[in-house]
This record gives C-alpha cells, structure tokens and sequence, in this order.
C-alpha cells in the first residue's frame, strides 16, 4: 500500500479524472404518481375559559355553545353572541336558521337575536318535510310560529335522544334503540303483529350506549362507546377497530364536505374519507382531546372541546407547492445558518425559538444538500444551484475547520450567537468544543460515523448531478482525504487527542469486542461503501488495495447482519438512515457480481425489516437500487401526510383500537404499524415511523429536510410526476403559517473565505 505522504501526492493528479453524470445501476421507476391536486390539512386552535358544548358553521357565521350561551368566532378571537346566555346542549341548523337546544329549552336565531321557542326539555330538533319537529321525552313535536305543539299524538316506546331525516323517513333514536316514525306511529309489526320498534331486521348495534347519529348517504350512522352502528336498508353492521375505526369510544357526528364522515370520540377526532380513517388528537389539531360537537363549513372543520375548539381547514394542494412551502418555512422560520439547516428549540427566557446546534449538524445538513442536487437535477432552477453550492461548501468547511486531515466537525457555534449550543457528546460524553484558528467559532468534536455517511451520500449524488469547475476537485478531494484518514489510521476516525472518537471505529480489533460483534455488520456496510466510493471518483490505487484488504479481512459478509433486531432495547432505529445512506453508493459502485449479490442480500434483509414502515425515502432507495416494487403509492400518501405545522407536538396512539399490522408486512423491529406525520409529528429519516407515544409538547420545530430529500429524489427517479395543473395558486405560497414564532436571523461573523 502507499504511503499517506505519497497518496496525498499522487492524489492531485488523479482528482481530474471526472465521472460521468449518472452513474450505472440506478432504476427509473415503472410507477409514477401523479403530482394531482389534494386536501392539505392546516391545523389551529383557538382556547377558551369556559368549556364548549356546541358548535354550528352557518352563512359565513360560527357559533358556539357554552354552559353560560353561545359565543361567536371572529377571526381567530371570541365574540359574545347578544341575547342567548342560558347553557347550551345543542346548535342545529334547520329550515335555514340556526336553533340552540338549551337546559331546558328552545331557542331560534333570527336577525341575530335569539328568540325562546319554548322552556320544554327538547332533547333534539330535525327538519323534516319542511317542518321543524322538535323532540320532547318520547313525543314528536313541531314548531309552529314561536311556539311548540303536537306533531303526534303516538309516543316512542324510549325516550328519543336524536331525530334523523334519513331515506324520506323520520327516525328516533334512543338508548341502543332506533325506531322509523311513519304515519302515525312509531316502529312497526313483525311477521307475526308482533310489535317491533326496531329499525332493522339483521346484525345488531355494538352497544346500547347510544350518543348520536347521522343521515349519511346510503347509512344511518350511529356513534356508541364501542363504535359505529351503521344501518343499510334493514341491516345493521358495526364498524370498530376490527375495521379500521381508530377509537371506538364515539359521541358525536358531523358529515363532512366531500363524502366523508366526520367523528368526534373521547380522545380525539376520526375523518372517515375513502375507506381510510385519518385520526386527529393531541394539541397539534385539538385543545383537548373530547370532542363534544363537529361542524363543517366549506373545507373547515370546526371541533368543540372543553378547552376550547380546534380548527382544521382543507387547503388545495400540489407536492410541489408543499415542496415550496418547505422552502419558505426553512427562510421564514430562521432555520437556516451558515449554510447549515437547523432545528429549532423554545428558548422560554426569550420565549421564542432558537436555532438548536446539535450533536449533529453536519449529518443532517448533508440530507438538505441532496434535495437541492435533486431538485436542480429536476427543474434546472439556478436557486437550487446556489442552495446545494452553499450547503457543499458549508459541509467542506467542517473538515477544513478541525486542522485534521479528512476530520470533519459535527457541528460549528459562533461565539456570542443566540441559539442553543449541544452541551452533550455521544454515549452520555460530555461535548467536545473546540476553537477554530481565528477564535470566532467553536467545532464539536468526538466526530461520529453519521457525519461521514452523509458526507459520501451527499458529495456523491453533487458530483453526480451538480459539481462544475472547481467544486470537482473541491468535492473529490474531502472523499478522498476522509478516505485517507481511515486507510491511514487502520480503520479509525482519530480526534485532537490522538484517540479514536466514540463511534469512530470500524477495525478489526473493535469487531471482536463485545461491542464490536454487535456493530460491525452496519459498519462493515459504511466502510466498504466509504474506500469504494473514494476509488470510484479518484482511481487511486490506495483505495483499490485498501478494498481488496477490507474483502481479504471478512468485511462482505458482515454486512448480511447490518441491521439488528434483537435485544428489543438495543434497537436503535437511526441506524437505518447510516446504512441507507452507505449502500446507495456501494449498490451502485461495486462491480464485482460475487461482492455485489453479498450486499445485495444484506440489503434486501435490511429494507424488509423497514417496510412496514412505508418510509418514503428509504421506498424511493429500495426502488432505485433494485427496480422492484417501491410502494409508490403508499409514499406519495406519506408525504401528503405531512402537517405544514412542522413543531412536534406532543402525541399518543398506543390506546388505538386499530393498532394491528397490515396484511403483507411483518413488524420485526417492534410496534404494530406505521402512522402517518399527520398523526405522530414531522421527522428526519433517523426517525422510528411505527412510535405509538412521543413528540416534545410543541417545543421543538423540525427542519423539512428530510421531507424535501423524498419528494425531490421522487421526482428525479420517475416516482412522482411533475404538478398536472399550471394554477399558480396550486404550485407556489406567498408565506408559511404562524412564522412570527420563528427564530431571528443569524447575525454572527460569516463563513471565512474559501468556503
């Protein structure tokens, strides 16, 4: 092997051997998705000191029910409502008015003013044949001028607790009891005269607990604690977690604004649309988590709870408008920082967010320049260009920073800045900061693996896809350098102190500690793709022997255990993105067939492992890499799922009654099935998709990094199309939701010249 002086040498010759653009074994897809228009989810919610009963969306105006009267939403703030101050039960809309159900009583709003009906005790009211009847114990009764009279002289066999128009019929509802009113009388005779007051021949309600129900298309649907009953012409089927149904314990309903169903339960809200079942809770959607009453205007959902309402508006859009909206969010919200893009932290003594400078910028920043490659690699936008040029040189900067050839920083602090500085290292270590030369900055040291993956991920696809004139050799050269530093080290990443860093070893003597055995199949795939990455853009021969020694030392078939599932505690689920990162460049750059098949199966055994997660990213590798099945339909809907709220509340799934794994899929890393952003929090791809519990009560942002990296590789790799309208409105945002509360601009010194 040559020595390191001489490889640094000859090295400056062979770095102007370029590459083609797109290197061999990648696959186009066979599937692409459509980039249609969607209902995007946008979130917000509104508190309040007193609890909400009820809530009604009429004519532009929405009204809301309390135990002290009805109070009005008026552009995000509370209004009184003049003239109704008795508790409230109920809003219904019926004959073009709206009427308020009080304790007792009834009462219509007309010309804004509330007018008493009557100080009975209506348990409902319902238009029917253009009448108002109004339900009073087991009596029918219709509103005639101001007041109440006899609809019918036939009394229910129960008490009615909701009246439904449902197929040119009148239907009561009470207690596990559902009965037709039909001339004259309620419920029927059986075959025999015997008299039957239930509204079905077959199946049976899940339970006799009875809250409300709705007309709903062909259904009458009716919400109990232990599910949905739905009625079809004579027979009753239930709907529960066996079918999909997220939580059974349901107390209202509302229909929704394109055949969907909308389902208030104890925790939390269920939208029922296309046989799907999308779950809102937590404070990301709801003030809290009973939702007492639903209503829906346009494409605004309005949900009541004791703490106030929760609002979820319907808004058109495209992935790529959603892509543009990620880029707006990164700008407005101040998220990004010498290049750099950055989570964000509430700082409660600026009670604001600050930039987090983390354990591990360097990693995360490298998923950002690989949607920018993407995204010029896509659109020819000169932007893009510019923002994959910065975040490369920002990234080249953090080798150059550290005095150690080939040794990169985690992450780099400018002194003075405002901001939350990483005060912990890896393994419970405490961190290691370190001036630069110049005395302006600080870099983190005790450098990890992860830097190194995203660094040859990342500078691979620039070079493929981006690098011109002296980024080449610029790019080239800090693979090659890192390269060098682990050859000439003997697989070691060696920090300041001449001492390897925590998670900075991949040599034989490691792999046969305790430690070691249990790491050295991931690492064994990191390495390889490391050394065959720096031959494949130098030609150097020193990577080409360092290889032959890695296969000679057993490395390939380590890589057949790359991801480990067992001891359940031990299973770290980042782990995923550094071994995805590092066989994208490995698939793609060996060429021998024998070496390749090796890591081909390593491979497949660790993406099935991942699978049931429908991870859109780790689905768009798999496809590229292998041309199978890359489930792109499924990805597509992940990242539709997204919220463009991106602070990660808070959240809980783990008392669902739909948490089963779907048919196909095996859950081998633990959990049960995955769930969407929408119902857990926006992520990077180090994150665990199937986590029932988590999130950070609303006091962290997190970058869209990841979301842009899919979306953007979908687009190049044929898995997603381009937009199918040319609507402006439909590709573009004028600015993002709530960024006010986003960190202020850096203001310290810039990145030094050269970088």
């Amino acid at each position: 092997m040559l020595s390191c002086w001489r490889w640094l040498v000859l090295s400056l010759a062979v770095l102007k051997n370029l590459f083609g653009a797109e290197l061999s074994r990648v696959h186009r897809s066979a599937t692409t998705i459509p980039d249609a228009p969607y209902l995007q989810e946008a979130g917000w919610t509104l508190p309040s000191e007193v609890a909400l009963t009820a809530v009604v969306a009429h004519r532009g105006e929405v009204l809301v029910g309390t135990g002290r009267g009805v109070i009005a939403l008026k552009d995000r703030h509370w209004e009184p409502d003049t003239g109704m101050t008795q508790a409230v039960q109920r809003l219904v809309v019926a004959r073009d008015q709206i009427w308020a159900i009080g304790v007792p009583g009834l009462w219509v709003r007309e010309a804004r003013l509330w007018r008493q009906i009557s100080t009975s005790p209506v348990s409902d009211i319902q238009e029917f044949r253009g009448e108002v009847l109004a339900s009073v114990g087991s009596r029918l009764l219709r509103v005639q001028g101001h007041a109440l009279e006899s609809f019918s002289e036939a009394k229910a066999r129960f008490e009615i607790q909701r009246l439904v128009a449902h197929q040119d019929l009148i239907y009561v509802v009470g207690s596990g009891r559902i009965s037709p009113y039909s001339r004259g009388r309620f419920g029927g005779e059986d075959a025999y005269t015997w008299p039957s007051d239930l509204g079905w021949d077959w199946g049976t309600l899940p339970s006799k607990t009875t809250r409300d129900a709705l007309s709903h298309g062909s259904a009458l649907v009716v919400a109990t604690d232990r599910g949905l009953g739905v009625l079809r012409g004579m027979s009753m089927t239930s709907v529960r977690g066996e079918q999909g149904l997220p939580f059974e314990d349901t107390l209202c309903l509302a229909a929704g604004f394109t055949n969907d169903l909308w389902i208030g339960t104890s925790r939390g809200a269920i939208r029922q649309v296309s046989g799907r079942f999308d779950y809102f809770s937590g404070r990301r959607w709801l003030p809290d988590e009973r939702v007492s009453a639903i209503a829906v205007a346009g494409q605004t959902v309005y949900l009541a709870t004791a703490q106030g309402l929760g609002v979820i508006e319907y808004r058109p859009y495209t992935l790529a408008k959603k892509a543009a909206y990620y880029e707006r969010h990164l700008e407005e919200w101040g998220q990004k920082r010498l290049g750099f893009v950055h989570k964000l932290e509430w700082d409660p003594s600026r009670k604001r967010f600050v930039r987090e400078v983390s354990d591990n910028d360097g990693g995360y920043s490298g998923n950002y320049l690989a949607a920018q490659v993407y995204r010029y690699a896509v659109t020819r936008d000169p932007e893009a260009r510019r923002e994959a040029t910065n975040t490369f040189h920002a990234l080249r900067w953090l080798e150059g920073m550290t005095g150690i050839s080939g040794f990169p920083a985690r992450s780099v602090w400018a002194k003075g800045e405002v901001g939350h500085q990483a005060d912990h290292g890896s393994g419970g270590y405490a961190a290691e900061w370190h001036d630069t030369q110049d005395g302006r900055f600080e870099w983190k040291g005790d450098t990890s693996s992860d830097e190194l993956c995203s660094q040859f991920y990342s500078f691979g696809l620039f070079l493929e896809l981006v690098a011109e004139g002296p980024e080449v050799d610029q790019a080239k050269g800090q693979l090659a350098r890192i390269a060098s530093h682990l050859v000439c080290n003997r697989w070691k990443l060696i920090d300041v102190d001449g001492k390897p860093t925590r998670w900075g070893r991949w040599d034989p003597e490691y792999f046969q500690t305790d430690e070691g055995k249990f790491d050295r199949g991931l690492q064994a795939v990191e390495l390889l793709s490391f050394i065959k990455t720096a031959e494949r853009w130098t030609g150097d021969a020193t990577f080409t022997a360092a290889y032959r020694d890695l296969v000679r030392l057993g490395y390939p078939e380590f890589t057949l255990r790359a991801r480990n599932t067992s001891p359940p505690d031990s299973i770290l689920h980042f782990l995923d993105e550094l071994a995805f990162w590092s066989y994208w460049n490995l698939l793609r750059y060996e060429e021998n067939p024998d070496l390749r098949a090796l890591y081909r199966r390593g491979y497949e055994r660790g993406h099935e492992v991942v699978r049931v997660e429908q991870n859109a990213w780790f689905n768009y590798l798999y496809g590229t890499l292998t041309g199978n099945d890359a489930e792109a339909a499924a990805s597509a809907e992940h990242l539709r799922g997204w919220p463009l709220d991106l602070r990660i509340w808070s959240y809980q799934n783990s008392h669902r009654t739909d948490l089963r794994t779907p048919p196909g899929y095996v859950a081998l890393k633990g959990g049960t099935r995955t769930f969407p952003p929408r119902e857990t929090e926006p992520l990077r791809w180090d994150h665990w998709l199937m986590q029932a519990d988590g999130g950070a009560g609303g006091q962290d942002v997190v970058e869209p990094s990841a979301w842009l990296l899919a979306y953007w590789m979908g687009r190049h790799h044929g898995f997603i199309g381009a937009p199918t309208v040319s609507d402006p409105e439909l590709l573009r945002v004028e600015h993002t939701d709530f960024r006010e509360q986003g960190a202020e601009p850096y203001t310290g010194p810039a990145r030094p010249v050269g970088f």
